[in-house]
Protein backbone atom coordinates (compact mmCIF):
# COMPACT_ATOMS: atom_id res chain seq x y z
CA UNK A 1 0.00 0.00 0.00
CA UNK A 2 1.35 3.46 -0.74
CA UNK A 3 2.01 5.63 2.08
CA UNK A 4 -0.21 8.38 3.25
CA UNK A 5 2.39 11.12 4.25
CA UNK A 6 4.67 12.50 1.96
CA UNK A 7 8.13 13.19 2.91
CA UNK A 8 7.32 16.88 3.82
CA UNK A 9 4.61 15.61 5.83
CA UNK A 10 7.19 13.49 7.88
CA UNK A 11 9.62 16.24 8.07
CA UNK A 12 6.98 18.84 9.65
CA UNK A 13 5.75 16.08 12.32
CA UNK A 14 9.34 15.77 12.91
CA UNK A 15 10.04 19.42 13.79
CA UNK A 16 6.20 19.16 15.12
CA UNK A 17 7.09 16.25 17.30
CA UNK A 18 10.78 17.34 18.64
CA UNK A 19 8.39 19.13 21.11
CA UNK A 20 6.97 15.95 22.83
CA UNK A 21 8.16 15.35 26.47
CA UNK A 22 6.41 12.26 27.82
CA UNK A 23 5.46 9.05 25.24
CA UNK A 24 2.09 8.76 23.85
CA UNK A 25 0.30 5.26 23.00
CA UNK A 26 -2.35 5.32 20.44
CA UNK A 27 -5.18 2.31 20.49
CA UNK A 28 -6.46 2.20 17.19
CA UNK A 29 -9.95 0.48 16.75
CA UNK A 30 -11.10 -1.17 13.61
CA UNK A 31 -13.43 -4.34 12.17
CA UNK A 32 -13.15 -7.04 10.23
CA UNK A 33 -16.73 -6.00 8.54
CA UNK A 34 -17.42 -2.77 6.62
CA UNK A 35 -15.45 -0.46 7.77
CA UNK A 36 -14.38 1.79 4.80
CA UNK A 37 -11.36 3.27 6.56
CA UNK A 38 -10.15 1.24 8.84
CA UNK A 39 -6.72 0.19 6.74
CA UNK A 40 -6.43 3.80 6.27
CA UNK A 41 -6.84 5.21 9.86
CA UNK A 42 -4.50 2.22 10.68
CA UNK A 43 -1.89 2.76 8.02
CA UNK A 44 -2.06 6.87 8.81
CA UNK A 45 -1.45 6.53 13.10
CA UNK A 46 1.51 3.95 12.16
CA UNK A 47 2.99 6.65 9.71
CA UNK A 48 2.55 9.34 12.38
CA UNK A 49 4.08 6.72 15.30
CA UNK A 50 7.25 6.23 12.98
CA UNK A 51 8.22 10.10 12.91
CA UNK A 52 8.65 9.72 16.67
CA UNK A 53 10.21 7.24 19.10
CA UNK A 54 7.51 8.84 21.96
CA UNK A 55 4.85 7.46 19.94
CA UNK A 56 3.50 4.12 19.76
CA UNK A 57 0.64 2.09 18.55
CA UNK A 58 -1.39 -0.83 19.51
CA UNK A 59 -4.19 -2.42 17.26
CA UNK A 60 -7.26 -4.26 17.96
CA UNK A 61 -10.54 -5.38 16.34
CA UNK A 62 -13.67 -4.40 18.36
CA UNK A 63 -14.70 -8.11 17.64
CA UNK A 64 -11.96 -9.61 18.80
CA UNK A 65 -10.83 -7.50 21.98
CA UNK A 66 -14.36 -6.59 22.92
CA UNK A 67 -13.86 -5.68 26.49
CA UNK A 68 -10.55 -3.54 25.60
CA UNK A 69 -12.76 -1.48 23.36
CA UNK A 70 -15.38 -1.53 26.66
CA UNK A 71 -13.07 0.03 28.53
CA UNK A 72 -12.04 2.53 26.24
CA UNK A 73 -16.03 3.03 25.43
CA UNK A 74 -15.56 2.87 21.23
CA UNK A 75 -18.30 2.42 20.13
CA UNK A 76 -17.29 3.38 16.12
CA UNK A 77 -14.96 2.70 13.78
CA UNK A 78 -12.28 3.17 12.89
CA UNK A 79 -11.78 4.54 16.42
CA UNK A 80 -8.68 6.03 18.29
CA UNK A 81 -7.22 6.67 21.72
CA UNK A 82 -5.03 9.13 22.35
CA UNK A 83 -2.99 8.33 25.49
CA UNK A 84 -0.30 8.77 27.44
CA UNK A 85 2.03 5.90 28.18
CA UNK A 86 3.91 5.56 31.54
CA UNK A 87 5.69 2.60 31.70
CA UNK A 88 3.66 -0.18 30.72
CA UNK A 89 0.40 1.92 32.19
CA UNK A 90 -1.53 3.45 29.61
CA UNK A 91 -2.95 6.83 31.37
CA UNK A 92 -6.22 7.56 29.38
CA UNK A 93 -7.48 11.46 29.40
CA UNK A 94 -10.86 10.54 27.21
CA UNK A 95 -9.36 12.15 24.44
CA UNK A 96 -10.63 10.17 21.03
CA UNK A 97 -11.37 10.19 17.38
CA UNK A 98 -13.79 8.65 15.62
CA UNK A 99 -13.43 8.06 12.08
CA UNK A 100 -10.60 8.68 9.79
CA UNK A 101 -8.44 11.57 10.78
CA UNK A 102 -7.89 13.40 7.66
CA UNK A 103 -8.20 16.73 6.31
CA UNK A 104 -8.52 19.33 9.26
CA UNK A 105 -9.03 16.90 11.68
CA UNK A 106 -5.34 15.56 10.88
CA UNK A 107 -3.98 18.69 12.46
CA UNK A 108 -6.15 18.01 15.57
CA UNK A 109 -4.47 14.60 15.87
CA UNK A 110 -1.05 16.24 15.91
CA UNK A 111 -2.44 18.98 18.55
CA UNK A 112 -3.59 15.90 20.75
CA UNK A 113 -0.67 13.99 20.79
CA UNK A 114 1.23 17.33 21.66
CA UNK A 115 -1.17 17.74 24.23
CA UNK A 116 -1.17 14.25 26.29
CA UNK A 117 2.80 14.66 25.40
CA UNK A 118 2.98 18.00 27.83
CA UNK A 119 0.53 15.93 30.14
CA UNK A 120 -1.11 19.41 30.57
CA UNK A 121 -4.68 20.87 29.25
CA UNK A 122 -2.89 24.44 29.35
CA UNK A 123 -6.39 25.03 30.66
CA UNK A 124 -6.41 28.15 32.73
CA UNK A 125 -6.59 27.79 36.61
CA UNK A 126 -10.03 29.51 36.75
CA UNK A 127 -11.10 27.19 34.46
CA UNK A 128 -9.36 24.09 36.52
CA UNK A 129 -11.27 25.71 39.41
CA UNK A 130 -14.49 26.06 37.67
CA UNK A 131 -14.36 22.37 36.03
CA UNK A 132 -14.04 21.28 39.56
CA UNK A 133 -17.04 22.21 40.70
CA UNK A 134 -18.88 20.19 37.94
CA UNK A 135 -20.55 17.06 40.15
CA UNK A 136 -22.16 15.47 37.37
CA UNK A 137 -20.49 13.21 34.42
CA UNK A 138 -20.39 15.59 30.74
CA UNK A 139 -20.12 14.04 27.65
CA UNK A 140 -18.47 16.58 25.12
CA UNK A 141 -18.41 15.61 21.79
CA UNK A 142 -17.33 17.57 18.55
CA UNK A 143 -18.38 16.80 15.08
CA UNK A 144 -17.26 17.26 11.99
CA UNK A 145 -17.77 15.92 8.32
CA UNK A 146 -15.33 15.45 5.56
CA UNK A 147 -15.88 18.45 2.71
Amino acid sequence: MPELLNDQIKAQLGEAFAQLTQPVHILFFGTKEQCEYCDDTRQLVEEVAATSEKISVSAYSVQDHAEIATQYNIDKTPGLVIAAQDGDAIIDYGIRHAGIPSGHEFSTLIQDILLVSSRDSGLAEATREFLKTVKEPVLLQVFATPT
